[in-house]
């Protein structure tokens, strides 16, 4: 009754909403355009009072909320900033805004006290939960057509926490947050179930899901337990029963997700799995719940924010020409895809795919299309991504949807709040209930209102652009469509042909509406620029047709828009996308760019354009008016296959400032003759100028035509003192190298054509004949041609001939002594022809008689370094004035690298030391500097003794003596330095000298270097007083060995003794008897004093007072113990005291030096009777030592003998020896 009258409150009337003759449908309310005129506004925040907010909404508030208590969601709030993917893809979403469900959600919550939005599920119709535990369910066309549930079960229950919808729209779940679910049946209303013991009490219910099974479904509580819900009816009737899957004792399980499968794809392998996907707090898990439960598959996180929201999502995709379906899951930053696919034997695989990162926190993931995903993040940003390219198309601001979240129910605070604090950290962003997708459609719940995202189609996010009168970019986009490269297409057809079809269609709109904007806008602003940025792209290929016709004809009316039309097709010339252009279009473009000046981008875009789409007459002139060449080469070749006139005219130009040597060649001339050499070079090599290749057919008659132009003897209308080849002696002229190096290349293709290679002797003949018989060449020049000619001579299939006679000529030419002019240019230029290989033109002797002549000492040099006579080469640096300074890099090089013979280098050496004899003659007179000299010297005389006496000669000379003590410290030759030193007149510094040598320090002390300071010594030499100081050294160094090997060896005793010594007091004593050998008694039954005994290597045992008061010697610092019955026995025997113990059996050692004291019952706290006063460290130190010297002096030889040898020996030791005699001094004096 409560469930009827509760419906029959909620109505039209009580909700005031106005009645209407056709209630729009859900279609029509998507299709709304967003810029209508009266946008509807919500009601007012005020009419939400406090008193309708209760306890388990008030967590439930948006990041863009005005009532947030959250201060830190304002500080990430920022506004949203255009994304550099908008310019590519455009608008991807349309945003629409459920304003009947929103109107209905806010009037509910006023009027019934419905209570704010929690929950929301989606399928044929919208169920959208409230915190008062109400269920209102809107059908397509918003209107409100079954409230579930009722205030009073609201309080009993608590707010609405999770919904679910089957996938036949028939059954309703609702979860609350007091842990109860309710099974409403969506056609009339009636509660069908009530569940109240399917998971643990006092949790709430996080999550419940229909699985494609109408009788299975599962529910995650705020414990973190997942149970699976079997739905049963038995002679009508129902129940329901609970089978745990996970327990939250085992990590809590915050999300779950079934498979579902659309009508389609019923049949599909895996969906009778029953494939569900648990988001724990560490880890994924995908279980089967059919036909058994199993694990099919768990993923790690890994390191992650522990407040970042698990995301699960499935969606069916193609993958490999197959439907499998993925799952898409992300915890913090990153999105992991799992493909599950079922191979022939029915074994279900799960694939990992590539990972995809974004730089921020996602709380909602959301696939729109098997492509395509929406991802919220914690600052309430929505991003559309394409997975394949994990590219992203598009970014939107949802902070004004205010979108609800579910901490509440995740901190259960409706049944007191006992959740983990994992779980409720997790809960801050959680927003699992207010985003929900269905065929397309993800929609999204606010604390105001309902939003729905759905993908806009392709021609409503190209007129989209087109509103806000992006044309650049509504192009751009068309034309992704027509290639079919654009993301997230709806609308288009799969057939390529007819996409690209209708796509061109809407381009030509979009072209045309483009031209009428520009010329509308251009003139208002009167500026270029402003049409530079209305029209900067060209139409695409296909649609030139429409760009030059149409197009054109509206744009040339208006002269700025004509020009910028005309400038904008040369980028697209330049790259090839336009080659052919209308005649009159050709025509306007360039008398355009002359009249602009552009004429640079005139030959740029001639050279660019078929032939046949250019006027000849206007090209032609405009070229030879403006030196345009490269235009006008391109316009003779492919235009008139004519290939010879650009070379006739271009050397007719240049050749009257080229032949005259005394004239500045101007720099258009300069750039003339370098196109000319190219333009020949490419001519020869079959390419065309100045760009792409000749037509095969026409590569030999071109080849032909340029050398019957070259070998031509006269020029057309020739006048009569013309000299013969002109055209030859014009390129020689012009640049002598490059064209010779044209040549070269020209000839490395001439292999097996006969009649090329008749050319090519011919050409070597009239350029021997042009440059040698002719005297208006230089040196450099005429050396450039004979080092042509040999570099072609030297190849192993030369078929040239050149008489040996004219390079006679060249090398009496380059020779002649009369002529001083350019010495080191002709030098240079013979070298160069010999190194090419020319040395096998001439004879040796007579090249080498004519360069001693005409004194060019690098061509001896070269020809001796061929015989290896590098004796004679030494000479050759020598006469060079030059080069006469590197003789000494010369013969260091040639006495310290390798690969010279040791009779080579000998020759070198016994040169050199004549020369530096006889330069040291008349060293007044040579211009050698010293310190060349002295660079030499340690190589050529490797004897010490040798080089000191030449270092003395040199000494004379005060300037030489610091240069020769450096020589010869650099290399170690100490001898050398102090003999120098020494004739310097500093005898301490040889003195020091030889001490170093030596290995010792210099002496400090001014007693031992007072004789070397006295002036009686000071005048001496050092050779006088050698015998006393070499004596002195070796003294001192036979004591210091002498005291090195006494310590080693008093070392190696002392710890021998010493360890020996210590295996013996650490020895544990076993006393024979257990009482005391003075008064009989045990001593573990003595109970008076501190029961402390004494016992003795001998194995006899005293009470400590028992032994003290029988025995016991007061030394100066200590008490001295003695065994009583051992000293008594010995006396008896008329033994002294001091061998005590020494006669016991199996005991080798004193008792004296093994004493010990056991207490049995030590008092900390209390200090022993008999305790020592501490004598001055340095006293102890001394008297340690003199008793361990004794010691070892009396014992050691002894017991090495007893250990070692039964019989007595003679020890070893170096105690024992005869002849030691140990010298110890006395300890140091105590003052007191």
């Amino acid at each position: 009754n409560k469930k009827k009258e509760v419906k029959k409150a909620i109505d039209d009337k009580e909700f005031d909403i106005p009645q209407v003759d056709t209630p729009p449908t859900l279609e029509s309310i998507l299709n709304e355009p967003e810029d209508e005129d009266e946008a509807f506004v919500l009601e007012d925040t005020c009419l939400l009072g406090a008193e309708n907010i209760d306890a388990h909404s008030c967590e439930t508030l948006s990041l863009g909320s005005s009532d947030s208590g959250d201060r830190s969601h304002h500080k990430r709030r920022r506004p949203l900033e255009p994304a550099a993917a908008a310019a590519v893809h455009g608008s991807v979403l349309r945003h629409n805004v459920l304003k009947g469900i929103s109107a209905q959600m806010a009037s509910a919550a006023d009027k019934v006290d419905a209570g704010l939005p929690t929950a929301l599920t989606v399928s044929s119709v919208i169920a959208v939960g409230t915190s008062h535990g109400l269920a209102l369910v809107f059908d397509t066309n918003q209107a409100l057509r079954l409230c579930l549930g009722s205030v009073a079960e609201g309080v009993e229950y608590g707010a609405v926490s999770a919904l679910s919808i089957n996938h036949d729209c028939t059954r309703l779940l609702c979860g609350f947050a007091k842990g109860q679910i309710t099974m409403w049946d969506l056609a009339n209303g009636k509660l069908l179930r009530t569940i109240t013991d399917a998971h643990p009490p006092g949790t709430a219910i996080l999550h419940v899901k229909f699985t494609d099974d109408p009788t299975l479904a599962v529910c995650n509580d705020s414990g973190g337990s997942v149970f699976e819900l079997t739905f049963r009816r038995v002679m009508g009737l129902r129940s329901c029963d609970s089978r745990c899957l996970f327990s939250g004792s085992k990590g809590e399980v915050c999300c779950v997700e079934p498979l579902h499968a659309s009508t389609q794809l019923r049949d599909h392998p895996i969906t009778q799995h029953a494939l569900l996907a648990m988001a724990s707090l560490t880890k994924i898990l995908v279980i089967g719940l059919k036909p058994s439960l199993k694990v099919w598959m768990t993923f790690p996180y890994g390191k992650v924010d522990p407040a970042s929201v698990p995301q699960l999502a499935w969606q069916f995709v193609v993958a490999h020409k197959m439907v499998n379906p993925m799952l898409a899951f992300c915890r913090g930053d990153t999105v992991h895809f799992l493909l599950v696919k079922k191979d022939e034997s029915g074994v279900i695989h799960v694939i990992k795919q590539r990972q995809l990162h974004l730089n921020c926190d996602l709380i909602s993931l959301t696939w729109i299309n098997s492509r395509t995903l929406l991802l919220l993040d914690s600052s309430e940003r929505l991003h559309v991504l394409d997975r394949p390219s994990q590219e992203e198309l598009e970014t939107v601001d949802l902070s004004e949807v205010q979108l609800v979240y579910n901490s509440s129910h995740f901190k259960s605070l409706a049944t007191g709040g006992n959740v983990s604090q994992a779980l409720a950290l997790v809960g801050e962003k959680a927003c699992y209930q207010s985003v929900c997708c269905y065929s397309g459609q993800v929609v999204f719940l606010g604390t105001k209102s309902v939003h729905m995202m759905t993908l806009r189609n392709w021609r409503e996010r190209v007129e989209h652009l087109l509103k806000q009168e992006k044309f650049v970019e509504a192009l751009s986009l068309a034309w992704s469509f027509h290639e079919g490269t654009a993301k997230a297409v709806v609308g288009l057809y799969g057939d390529p042909a007819k996409r690209k079809s209708v796509v061109a269609d809407k381009m030509v709109e979009i072209l045309l509406l483009y031209a009428d904007r520009s010329l509308k806008k251009c003139p208002e602003q009167g500026r270029i620029q402003v049409m530079e940025q209305h029209f900067q792209v060209a139409a695409p290929p296909l649609q030139q047709d429409l760009l030059f016709g149409q197009i054109y004809s509206r744009l040339v009316e208006n002269s700025v828009a004509k020009g910028v039309f005309l400038e904008s097709l040369e980028p697209y010339i330049l790259s090839e996308r336009i080659g052919c252009l209308t005649a009159p279009i050709m025509r306007d473009l360039l008398s355009h760019f002359q009249e602009n000046g552009m004429m640079d981008s005139v030959e740029n875009c001639l050279v660019h354009m078929d032939i046949t789409s250019l006027d000849i007459q206007q090209v032609v002139q405009m070229c030879w008016e403006h030196q345009l060449y490269d235009a006008m080469i391109y316009v003779f070749n492919s235009g008139m296959n004519d290939y010879i006139s650009p070379m006739e005219v271009s050397s007719a130009c240049s050749k009257p400032a080229l032949l005259d040597t005394f004239c500045s060649v101007a720099d258009e001339q300069v750039v003339m003759g370098n196109k000319l050499l190219v333009y020949i070079s490419c001519s020869l090599a079959g390419r065309a100028y100045p760009l792409g290749d000749i037509p095969e057919d026409l590569v030999p008659l071109v080849k032909n035509q340029v050398f019957e132009f070259l070998i031509r003897l006269h020029t057309p209308e020739a006048p009569e003192e013309e000299e013969v080849y002109p055209y030859i002696h014009t390129l020689l002229h012009f640049d002598t190298r490059e064209f010779l190096n044209v040549l070269a290349l020209t000839f490395e293709d001439f292999k097996n054509d006969k009649q090329a290679l008749e050319y090519q002797q011919r050409i070597v003949d009239i350029l021997l004949k042009v440059m040698v018989e002719t005297s208006d060449f230089t040196p450099s020049q005429v050396g450039c041609l004979f080092t042509f000619l040999a570099r072609q001579l030297a190849k192993p299939d030369n078929t040239l001939f050149v008489n040996r006679k004219l390079f006679d000529q060249v090398l009496e030419f380059l020779c002649s002594p009369d002529d001083d002019s350019r010495h080191t240019e002709r030098q240079q230029v013979l070298l160069e022809l010999l190194q090419v290989g020319g040395v096998i033109q001439f004879d040796e002797g007579r090249l080498l008689s004519l360069a001693e002549k005409a004194e060019f000492y690098q061509i001896c040099e070269f020809v001796y370094e061929k015989k290896h006579l590098y004796d004679k080469i030494f000479f050759c640096y020598l006469k060079d004035p030059m080069r006469r300074e590197e003789i000494f890099n010369y013969v260091h090089n040639m006495l310290s690298m390798p690969g010279y013979r040791p009779q080579e280098r000998h020759s070198v050496r016994e040169k050199a030391l004549e020369h530096i004899q006889v330069t040291h003659l008349g060293i007044s007179d040579t211009h050698i500097t010293h310190w060349h000299i002295t660079r030499v010297l340690v190589i050529l005389f490797v004897p010490p003794s040798l080089l000191v006496i030449v270092l003395f000669l040199y000494s004379l000379y005060t300037c030489l003596f610091l240069l020769g003590c450096q020589i010869t410290r650099q290399h170690a030759l100490h001898a050398a330095t102090a003999y120098l030193l020494e004739r310097k007149g500093d005898v301490l510094g040889a003195f020091q000298v030889l001490l170093q040598v030596r290995g010792i320090k210099p002496p400090t002390s001014h007693v031992s270097v007072s004789p070397l300071q006295d002036p009686v010594y000071g005048k001496g030499k050092l050779a006088e007083i050698q015998g006393l100081i070499l004596g002195m050294l070796e003294t001192f160094t036979y004591e210091q060995t002498l005291l090195e090997t006494t310590t080693n060896l008093l070392n190696q005793d002392l710890h021998w003794s010493l360890s020996h010594l210590r295996s013996a007091v650490s020895r544990a004593l076993h006393p024979r008897f257990d009482h005391c050998n003075i008064c009989l008694q045990q001593y573990k039954r003595r109970q008076e004093g501190a029961d402390e005994i004494v016992v003795f290597s001998c194995g006899h045992l005293y009470h400590c007072q028992c032994l003290q008061s029988k025995c016991c010697t007061q030394l100066e610092w200590t008490l001295a113990w003695s065994c009583y019955k051992c000293t008594s026995s010995q006396g008896r025997r008329g033994a002294g005291p001091g061998r005590a113990c020494d006669e016991e059996p199996g005991r080798g050692r004193s008792s004296s030096l093994a004493q010990v004291r056991v207490g049995a019952h030590r008092n900390p706290s209390k200090a022993p009777p008999h305790t020592h006063t501490p004598l001055p460290t340095h006293l102890c130190a001394a008297v340690f030592q003199l008793t361990i010297l004794a010691e070892l002096s009396r014992s050691h030889g002894n017991e090495k003998a007893g250990q070692l040898h039964p019989a007595p020996a003679r020890s070893t030791s170096i105690f024992h020896s005869e002849n030691f005699q140990l010298r110890l001094s006395p300890p140091p004096l105590v003052e007191e």
